[in-house]
């Protein structure tokens, strides 16, 4: 329970931080200094499997570019309105991507959300799509 308790206290500190970019891709989940915000990311990242970026679509990924593009699904899916674009793209390469959530809805008593995922390379655009619900600590489970 204290381990719960500390992960909805850091998700809402890091909610509380949160704004959207002007290029609309909003800050890093991790913020850039503490060991304990950090984990608390990783976690939240961790619970949602690999997300959709896990699939095919990433297959060409580098870890750093599937890190940024399960960023963008979590954002997504956590703070972005229906409809509303989240990118990512790569340092490294010419690789980006775009993740679109639907509205939410209830599944008993977990909030559920509809998502979309497009990675570009090299101009082409491969798309995933997927369900995400929502738990009580505040991390997404994608359903399989």
């Amino acid at each position: 329970m204290t381990i719960r308790m500390g992960l909805v206290a850091g998700l809402l500190a890091l909610a509380g931080c949160s704004t959207t970019g002007s290029n609309g891709s909003g800050p890093d989940i991790a913020p850039k200094s503490g060991p304990d915000s950090a984990s608390i990311a990783a976690t939240v990242l961790s619970e949602m499997g690999g997300g959709l970026i896990s699939g095919n679509i990433g297959a060409n990924l580098t870890s750093t570019e599937k890190r940024k593009a399960l960023e963008a699904e979590y954002k997504a899916l956590e703070y972005t309105a229906s409809g509303q674009t989240v990118t990512w793209k790569s340092d490294q390469s010419s690789r980006y991507g775009e993740v679109v959530a639907a509205q939410p809805y209830r599944v008993g008593s977990q909030d559920c959300r509809q998502y979309r995922h497009t990675v570009y390379s090299s101009g082409a655009g491969q798309i995933a799509r997927g369900t995400a619900c929502r738990n009580t600590d505040g991390s997404w489970t994608p359903l399989t």
